[in-house]
């Protein structure tokens, strides 16, 4: 007999399956009702470079094209992607598809200071992690200072969702659904770590409380799809 627990059970169940196919519906690139009520923005319009630049240039490289939805270098010849707008705190979701072997990242309060935009903003790190590579540079991690926890990347060819929060110099590196890594900018340890890294090298590393997000070429096939962005109070 059907109790009222096994019942209530059963439609529970069946509410967070049609949840989830609803949000699977949802188009590429575009808002639902709840992040606009939530107050977020796209970064990406699925289409163009709009409200894109180059690192120190009003104009974005043209290396940067739309393909299938999706930002896409050239991996020979593109220098990074960077939004013309400009962040403290923030929550920036995304989704990520890297090549065989390849290598990117999302690097945030990048600065006008210095040659490349991780010579002063922490980057979150784009990897196909199937070839033996150091912890701390990992899909997820903090790149070079702190790793992942766990590694929940897809097989590459597939997209994967990550989630960047910064809020206050307090930051969470989360992947697929898990937060992998979380660190604090202020903090006496992460300035022990980057003193003990390639990046004491740069004065101007990590010094923005804002600054611009930029999509790395490093050389590698990569594309970025579904950039949305919420300020954080």
């Amino acid at each position: 007999m059907k109790t009222f627990a096994h019942a209530f059970a059963a439609g529970l169940c069946l509410a967070v399956m049609a949840t989830g196919a609803l949000a699977q519906a949802a188009p590429d690139n575009t808002l639902s009702a709840a992040e606009k009520a939530a107050g977020f923005t796209l970064l990406f319009d699925g289409k163009t470079t709009a409200g894109w630049r180059g690192f120190k240039t009003p104009a974005p490289d043209a290396g940067w094209t739309v393909k299938d939805g999706a930002l896409t270098p050239d991996a020979k010849t593109s220098a990074d992607l960077v939004s013309k707008g400009t962040y403290g705190s923030f929550e920036l979701d995304f989704d990520w598809k890297i090549s065989p072997k390849g290598n990117s990242g999302v690097i945030y309060h990048v600065i006008p200071v210095g040659d490349e935009t991780y010579e002063s903003g922490p980057e979150y790190q784009i990897l196909d992690n199937a070839h033996g590579e150091p912890p701390k540079q990992r899909a997820g991690s903090l790149f070079a200072l702190y790793p992942p926890s766990m590694d929940m990347t897809k097989p590459v060819g597939q997209f994967n969702h990550s989630r960047l929060i910064v809020d206050h110099g307090r930051v969470q590196h989360w992947l697929n659904g898990m937060m992998v890594t979380e660190y604090d900018l202020n903090s006496a340890d992460f300035k022990a770590r980057v003193a003990a890294s390639k990046f004491k090298q740069w004065p101007q590393y990590a010094t923005g409380k804002t600054g611009a997000i930029a999509l790395q070429c490093h050389g590698s096939d990569v594309a970025f799809k579904n950039l949305k962005l919420k300020v954080l109070k």
